[in-house]
C-alpha cells in the first residue's frame, strides 16, 4: 500500500525464526525504563499500554473461499453468499472467525460425507472484530463446507467493501462499489480468517447491474444473466492463487479503459472513469514495462494471466497492491498529456512501480504478521526507485530518494517517541500506526544501505533464493536475512537486526589527523536524539557500513569498513594535506556525520565549486541542518552553509533546501522577526530563479521543470517583488484564458496570488476549483488555499474543507495547508479541528489520515504549554490509532520551543548583520 502525500504508519505471537538477537539488542531491555524518564522529564507520558489481544484459534483453517456477493449501490447495501472448504484440525463445537459490521443470517457446517450441522448462536466480539459460530454437535476433524449468508452495509469510510462517489459525464451522481482491506478489514466485506498468514484460494462471484463493469483479482470466466432480474448479471471470476485475505478485491462501477501485454503476454489494462481513457496510457506504459523489470530483477515470473490498475474517486490511500487488480487514487494513476505537472507524472510512476512490485513482494510471499510490516513497504519503496530509474534514467530518480524518504525517515526516528522497524502488533487497532514513515521510508533506506553493502549481484540472488523458497507461503524479516546472508556469505542477520530491532540511528563523529603521507580518521558511534547529545550509559550501538571518499575521486569509496564497535581508528594511505576526506558517499548508510571543525572547513568549498556529487552536498546540509535543531552546532552556522549553494543547479539540492528553510520560516513565524527569514530565502534563492527564467528553454527537461516551478513558488511566497508580479500578471492571462498556465506552473502561480491576494483572489481560486474535470487540479488548489493571510478567508477555507466540494480524503490537506500557511492558519486550523473532531473522527474512523491530520495541523507549534493543550485535548478525545503519533507531535513542540529559546536571539542578530552589509556571491 502506498500512503498518500508523503508518502506515512505494526505480534503478540511473534516468531523469531532466526537465530537470538546478538547481546547489544539486549541492551533495549534495560534502556526502556531510562527512555520513559527522559518523556516525563518532557512532559510526556510514555504510550499507553497495549490491548490485550490473541490471534484467531488455529483448530479450524480455510482452504478455499467461494464467494458470492450481490451490492446494492441505491441502498448502499449487499447480500453475501459464502461457502468456505475448511479443514478441522481439532475436534471442536466452535468456530472463531474475523467478522465486523456485518450481519449473519444463517450459519452451517457440512462434514465431508456427512450430515450438515447448522450454528445455533452467533456470539459477536464487536471490540476484537470477530465472531464466534457455536455448533449443537462437535466438528470432527477433517475437511467440510462452512456455508454462512450474511448481510453488510456499502459504508462511506474507505475500507471494507465501500462505497465511492462520481459524477458521470451528463453531471449524474452515482457511487461504485469499492474495497480496500489492508490491513483488517476484507472482515467488514465476508465473514473470514482475516489474517496474512491464514492463506486460502478465492472463487469469486459479483451479481451487478448489467451496465456495470465487475472486476476481481482474476479473470472473468463466466458472465450469465441472473435468475430473478433481467438487468442483473452474475459474473464469476477464475479461482485465484493461494493468498491473504488483504489482498481480496472488487470493484463495481462505470469505467473505460486502455490495454496491452507486456513483452511476457500478461493482459495489462488501466481503469479510468468514463471519458478519460486516456489519462490511463501513461500508467499503462509504466506497468508494461515494469512487470518485465521486475519478473527479470527477481528471476520469478508474475503468477497472474491479468494485473487491472482502476482509479478510485474516494480512496484513502495513494494505492493498494491487491493482487491482480490494484486500486489508485486518481492523482496516483491518471495523467493528461496537457494538464498533468511533471511532478504527478513522476509519482505515478513511483506509485505504479511500488505496487507491482508488492505482486510478488508481499502477494507471492506475504509477511506472517503485521510485526514484519516493514518487509512489504520497506522493500517496495526501495524497489519503486530501482524500477523508476531503469524506466526513467532522467528522473535522477535515487538523489530524489535522499531528501524523499531517507531524511523524513531520520526525522522522526531522531525522536524518543518513534519506534523500531520491527513492532510487536496485536489488536486491529494498533495496526495502523505503523503505516507510518519508519517502516516505508526508514525500512527502504535500510533496504538500500543493505543493498550497497552486499552488492546487486549477490541481493538479487538472495532475493530469487527467498522468492522461491517461500512463494505462495508466509515468511519473517529473518527469512530474508538468511536468503541474502547464504547468498553473499555476509553477516546479514547480525548487521540488520541492530537496525530493525532497536529504534534510532547513530551519529558518527569523526576527526583526522595527518601522520605523514597518510590521513588518521578517528571515528565514535552515539545514538542521535532529537533533543541534543545522547546522555546514559547505556547507549545503544549499530553494525554501520561505513564508505570513505576523498577529493582524489569524489564518486568512488577509497574504503569501505563495517563499524561495529563505539570507537574505530582508520588509515588512509595516500591522502594528501589539501584533499577532504568525506565519510558516507552517496548518502547510503543509515547515520549522520558531525566533521570535526577542521574537516568541515575541508569539505564546504566543493558545495560551492560543484566538486562534491549533488547527493554528497544534499546530505552535508541536511546533517548540518539536523545537528543544529537539535542543538549540537548553532543554527547560525548552517545559515552560512546554506549561503554557499548559490552555483547550486541541482533540483533535489535544491528541493532539500528549501524544505529546511521551510521549517526554519516556520519556527521563526513565532517570532517578529519573521519577514528577515523571508529576506534570507530571497537573497538565496533569487540567483537560481533569474538563471531559471519563467519558461521553459530548449533541451531542458524533467528535472528543470521540477525546479522551476520549487524556485518560483519559494520566491513568490516569500514576497519577491519581480516573481509576485509576473505570478499576478499570467494568473490573470490564465484565468481570461487568454495564456493557459502550463500545469507546472500552476502550484507556484496559484500559491504567490493567494498568499499575496485578497477575497476577491480566493473567489477566483475556488470558481477554478469547481470548474476542473481533473482531481489532480482540484488537489493542486486544495493544497494552496491554506496560503491564504486573513482570519476571515482563512475560516472560509476551513469550512470549505468539510464541504461536499472536497472529497473526504481530501480535506486533511486542505485543513494541512492551512495549519501550514502561517502562524494564524495554524491556531485556527487546530481551533477547527478541536471544533469539529466528531465528525472528523467519524468521517476516517481511526484510519492512518487522522495520525496525518493530527501532524499537519499541530506540529508547526513552538510554545511549551501548546504540547500540553494538545495531549490534554486528545486525553479526553482518545484515538487510538493516531496515539503514537500524538506522542510524537507533543514532543516536536517542546523541541520546537527549545530550539526557539535556545537559538532566536543568535539568529536575529545574524540575519541584520547580513542586511547591514550583504554577503558578496
Amino acid at each position: 500500500m502506498w500512503l498518500a502525500a508523503a508518502a506515512p504508519s505494526l505480534a503478540r505471537r511473534l516468531l523469531f525464526l532466526g537465530p537470538p538477537p546478538p547481546p547489544l539488542l539486549l541492551l533495549l531491555l534495560s534502556r526502556s525504563s531510562r527512555r520513559r524518564r527522559r518523556l516525563h522529564s518532557l512532559g510526556l507520558a510514555a504510550m499507553p499500554e497495549k490491548r490485550p489481544f490473541e490471534r484467531l484459534p488455529a483448530d479450524v483453517s480455510p482452504i478455499n473461499y467461494s464467494l458470492c456477493l450481490k451490492p446494492d449501490l441505491l441502498d448502499f447495501t449487499f447480500e453475501g453468499k459464502l461457502e468456505a472448504s475448511a479443514q478441522v484440525r481439532q475436534a471442536t463445537n466452535q468456530i472463531v472467525m474475523n467478522c465486523a459490521d456485518i450481519d449473519i443470517i444463517t450459519a452451517s457446517y457440512v462434514p465431508e460425507g456427512d450430515e450438515e450441522i447448522h450454528a445455533t448462536g452467533f456470539n459477536y466480539q464487536n471490540e476484537d472484530e470477530k465472531v464466534t459460530l457455536s455448533f449443537p454437535s462437535t466438528l470432527q476433524p477433517g475437511t467440510g463446507t462452512l456455508k454462512i449468508d450474511f448481510v453488510g452495509e456499502l459504508n462511506d469510510k474507505m475500507k471494507g467493501f465501500y462505497r465511492s462517489k462520481y459524477t458521470t459525464p451528463s453531471g449524474e451522481v452515482r457511487y461504485a462499489a469499492v474495497t480496500q482491506f489492508e490491513a483488517t478489514d476484507a472482515r467488514r466485506a465476508f465473514p473470514c480468517w482475516d489474517e496474512p498468514a491464514i492463506k486460502a484460494t478465492f472463487d469469486i462471484s459479483l451479481v451487478v447491474p448489467k451496465d456495470r463493469v465487475a472486476l476481481s483479482n482474476m479473470n472473468v470466466i463466466d458472465r450469465k444473466p441472473y435468475p430473478d432480474d433481467e438487468n442483473v448479471v452474475e459474473v464469476k471470476f477464475a479461482r485465484t492463487p493461494v493468498m491473504s485475505t488483504y489482498l481480496v478485491a472488487f470493484v463495481v462501477g462505470e469505467y473505460d479503459f486502455v490495454e496491452t501485454r507486456s513483452k511476457d503476454g500478461v493482459c495489462v489494462r488501466v481503469y479510468t472513469p468514463v471519458g478519460k481513457a486516456e489519462q490511463g496510457k501513461f500508467a499503462l506504459e509504466v506497468a508494461a514495462k515494469t512487470l518485465p523489470f521486475y519478473k527479470d530483477y527477481f528471476n520469478v515470473p508474475y503468477p497472474l494471466p491479468k494485473i487491472d490498475l482502476i482509479a478510485i474517486a474516494d480512496f484513502a490511500a495513494g494505492a493498494m497492491e491487491n493482487w491482480g487488480l490494484v486500486t489508485y487514487r486518481e492523482t496516483a494513476l491518471l495523467i493528461d498529456p496537457k494538464n498533468s505537472c511533471s511532478s504527478s507524472r513522476q509519482w505515478v510512476a513511483l506509485v505504479v512501480g511500488h505496487e507491482l512490485a508488492h505482486q510478488w513482494f508481499g502477494n507471492l510471499v506475504t509477511m506472517e504478521w503485521w510485526t514484519h510490516l516493514w518487509l512489504n513497504e520497506g522493500f517496495a519503496s526501495w524497489i519503486e526507485y530501482l524500477c523508476v530509474d531503469h524506466c526513467f534514467p532522467e528522473y535522477d530518480i535515487w538523489t530524489q530518494f535522499v531528501s524523499a524518504d531517507y531524511t523524513r525517515a531520520q526525522e522522526l526516528d531522531a525522536l524518543d517517541n518513534s519506534h523500531p522497524i520491527e513492532v510487536s502488533v496485536g489488536h486491529p487497532s494498533e495496526v495502523d500506526e505503523i503505516f507510518d514513515a519508519i517502516s516505508y521510508s526508514k525500512g527502504a533506506s535500510v533496504i538500500r544501505m543493505l543493498h550497497d553493502y552486499i552488492g546487486d549481484k549477490d541481493f538479487k540472488k538472495g532475493m530469487n533464493m527467498y522468492l522461491t523458497k517461500f512463494q505462495q507461503k508466509n515468511a519473517a524479516t529473518e527469512d530474508l536475512w538468511e536468503s541474502l546472508e547464504n547468498a553473499s556469505g555476509k553477516p546479514i542477520a547480525a548487521v540488520m537486526n541492530t537496525w530493525t530491532k532497536q529504534m534510532g540511528f547513530p551519529l558518527i563523529y569523526v576527526e583526522a589527523e595527518q601522520v605523514e603521507d597518510d590521513r588518521l580518521l578517528r571515528l565514535s558511534q552515539k545514538k542521535f536524539c532529537a533533543s541534543g547529545p545522547y546522555v546514559g550509559e547505556d547507549c545503544p550501538q549499530w553494525m554501520v557500513p561505513i564508505t570513505i571518499s576523498t577529493s582524489e575521486d569524489s564518486s568512488h569509496a577509497k574504503m569501505k569498513i563495517l563499524m561495529d564497535k563505539p570507537e574505530m581508528n582508520i588509515v588512509l594511505k595516500d591522502v594528501k594535506p589539501d584533499q577532504w576526506v568525506k565519510l558516507n558517499l552517496g548518502t547510503v548508510g543509515f547515520y549522520r556525520t558531525q566533521y570535526s571543525s577542521a574537516m568541515l572547513e575541508s569539505l564546504l568549498p566543493g558545495i560551492r565549486d560543484l566538486s562534491l556529487p549533488p547527493v554528497d552536498r544534499l546530505g552535508l546540509q541536511n546533517d548540518l541542518f539536523s545537528l543544529a535543531r537539535a542543538g549540537i552546532i548553532s543554527t547560525v552556522e548552517v545559515l552560512k552553509v546554506m549561503e554557499a549553494f548559490v552555483n547550486e543547479p541541482n533540483y533535489t539540492v535544491w528541493s532539500d533546501l528549501s524544505c529546511n528553510l521551510g521549517i526554519l520560516s516556520t519556527l521563526l513565524s513565532h517570532t517578529d522577526f519573521y519577514e528577515e527569514i523571508q529576506e534570507f530565502v530571497k537573497d538565496v534563492f533569487s540567483p537560481i530563479g533569474e538563471r531559471l527564467g519563467w519558461d521553459p528553454k530548449p533541451g531542458e527537461g524533467h528535472l528543470d521543470a521540477l525546479l522551476r516551478g520549487l524556485v518560483l513558488g519559494k520566491l513568490g511566497k516569500a514576497g519577491h517583488k519581480a516573481t509576485l508580479e509576473e505570478a499576478r500578471r499570467r494568473f490573470k492571462d490564465h484565468v481570461e484564458g487568454k495564456q493557459i498556465l502550463s500545469a507546472d506552473l500552476r502550484s507556484p502561480v496559484y500559491l504567490t496570488v493567494l498568499k499575496h491576494g485578497d477575497g476577491t483572489t480566493l473567489d477566483i481560486m475556488l470558481k477554478l476549483h469547481k470548474q476542473a474535470d481533473m482531481q489532480e487540479e482540484k488537489n493542486r488548489i486544495e493544497r494552496v488555499l491554506g496560503a491564504t493571510l486573513s482570519p476571515e478567508l482563512i475560516q472560509k477555507v476551513l469550512t470549505f474543507a468539510l464541504s461536499e466540494e472536497v472529497r473526504p480524503q481530501d480535506t486533511v490537506s486542505v485543513i494541512g495547508g492551512v495549519a501550514g500557511g502561517s502562524k494564524h492558519g495554524r491556531k485556527a486550523a487546530w481551533k477547527f479541528i478541536k471544533d469539529n473532531w466528531e465528525e472528523l473522527y467519524n468521517r476516517y474512523q481511526g484510519g492512518f489520515l487522522i495520525s496525518r491530520l493530527i501532524k499537519l495541523s499541530v506540529e508547526g507549534f513552538a510554545v511549551d504549554k501548546m504540547a500540553g493543550e494538545v495531549k490534554a485535548f486528545f486525553e479526553s478525545h482518545p484515538a487510538p490509532s493516531a496515539e503514537r503519533t500524538i506522542q510524537q507531535c507533543c514532543e516536536n513542540i517542546l523541541l520546537n520551543a527549545a530550539w526557539l529559546k535556545r537559538d532566536a536571539e543568535s539568529i536575529h542578530q545574524y540575519l541584520l548583520q547580513r542586511k547591514a552589509s550583504p554577503p558578496t556571491a
